[in-house]
């Protein structure tokens, strides 16, 4: 008989020739566990995703009760279901008053989809502007918002009218026109390795959007629901969005997303053609009531709680081989001399029983982003074991020399 470890390399289909192949036989908290009893303290969060933690039990409650109640019953948007309404309720409540009316889809990829259709169908413009090591997804038209050629070549031809710009370079903003749609971006660069904007380029960037009547997207999978301490980034930087992409936390550990707007701006999409945007399972009953029982538990955490945490986090990541520490809150890259030290802490990482992970833009940076139910007892743990690994690693390193 196959064991799962090669049921899993015949049978899935695999993104890499190197995947991690930890069989997880169950989660709770910050731990995962392997079939043989070894743990694992979880530092990436399924990237972003577990913010509160593995198998909370408010969401594990959340969730029961309504599949006890009624999971898919018709596509997104026709049939009233209250874990649906009281969702989008509750962000109106949580968001400013131009962000009134959202449209639930399943992942980060697809809102940044509804989102680009969103901004060329209210507009009527065709060009879309994105900034170089963004990351929005890997469907095309997210894809096509990439700016690294060597991912997006074997794909192509991809969506037109895309300009790339460099990421907090105030000079390059006059290349928004009036053609332009939509300005694509994150405030924390998640892939290109936590790097967060500079505010007055972001003010800079508005302004001139403004002028334009340009839409300005934030693409919030990744910093939103308190990662980076306030329950979402554009409060940092006093910019409301026209369009806001959640995803990842946002379903509290379930698929879920969603693109916010205006219901000015979202009602484009009811006419000219009806059904501008349509998903079958987007706003998910059972993944709705998670992401509410999600917003409840995250609002009881505060931006002191977090930030704190990256405090301690700074203070115990301190070694002649960290270069520097990049990004906010929870959302932290701890930058090596190159990528194959990194990826060799990775590994040794595993091996002392931390999981943690890399940026696909910036590959000399160690992804750090644990659940926020991170104890100060847990993060010490884990960066003594950190540390621990990069000692390993330049000692080998140094016998070998």
């Amino acid at each position: 008989m196959k064991s799962q470890r090669e049921v899993f390399l015949s049978y899935l289909a695999q993104t890499s020739k190197s995947p991690l192949e930890i069989e997880i036989q169950k989660s709770e908290g910050v731990y995962l566990y392997g079939v043989t009893g070894e743990k694992y303290l979880d530092l990436i969060s399924g990237i972003s995703v577990s913010s509160i933690g593995h198998q909370h039990p408010e969401i594990v409650k959340a969730i029961k009760d309504q599949v006890d109640k009624f999971m898919h019953v018709m596509v997104y948007g026709e049939l009233i279901l209250a874990p649906q309404v009281d969702l989008a309720k509750k962000l109106a409540e949580l968001l400013p008053a131009s962000l009134n009316n959202c449209y639930f889809v399943n992942s980060g990829s697809e809102a940044v989809e509804g989102a680009l259709k969103l901004a060329k169908r209210f507009t009527g413009r065709p060009e879309i502007i994105c900034f170089k090591n963004a990351y929005h997804g890997s469907t095309s038209g997210a894809l096509s918002l990439i700016s690294q050629d060597n991912i997006k070549d074997p794909f192509r031809p991809l969506i037109p009218g895309i300009r790339c710009l460099d990421f907090n370079d105030t000079s390059q903003l006059t290349q928004i026109t009036e053609n332009t749609a939509a300005v694509i971006f994150e405030f924390i660069q998640g892939e290109g390795g936590a790097i967060p904007g500079n505010p007055d380029f972001f003010n800079q960037l508005a302004l001139r959007c403004h002028e334009k009547g340009t839409l300005l997207i934030a693409d919030e999978a990744q910093t939103g629901m308190r990662r980076t301490g306030k329950f979402f980034s554009f409060i940092d930087y006093n910019i409301v969005p026209d369009i806001l992409i959640l995803a990842k936390a946002f379903g509290g550990g379930l698929p879920l997303a969603a693109f916010i707007s205006n219901r000015s701006v979202m009602d484009s999409l009811t006419h000219n053609p009806p059904l501008g945007h349509i998903t079958t399972f987007g706003g998910h009953p059972v993944c709705c009531a998670s992401a509410l029982a999600a917003i409840e538990i995250i609002s009881r955490m505060t931006e002191k709680e977090i930030l704190e945490k990256e405090k301690l986090i700074r203070q115990l990541l301190v070694h002649p081989a960290i270069i520097r520490i990049t990004g906010k809150g929870m959302l932290l890259g701890i930058e090596f001399e190159n990528d194959i030290i990194c990826q060799q802490v990775i590994k040794e990482n595993i091996k002392n029983g931390i999981l943690t992970d890399w940026f696909l833009f910036a590959p000399q940076k160690m992804r750090i982003a644990p659940p926020l139910t991170i104890s100060e007892e847990e993060i010490n743990h884990a960066c003594s074991i950190i540390i621990q690994s990069i000692n390993q690693i330049i000692n080998s390193k140094n016998k070998k020399l």
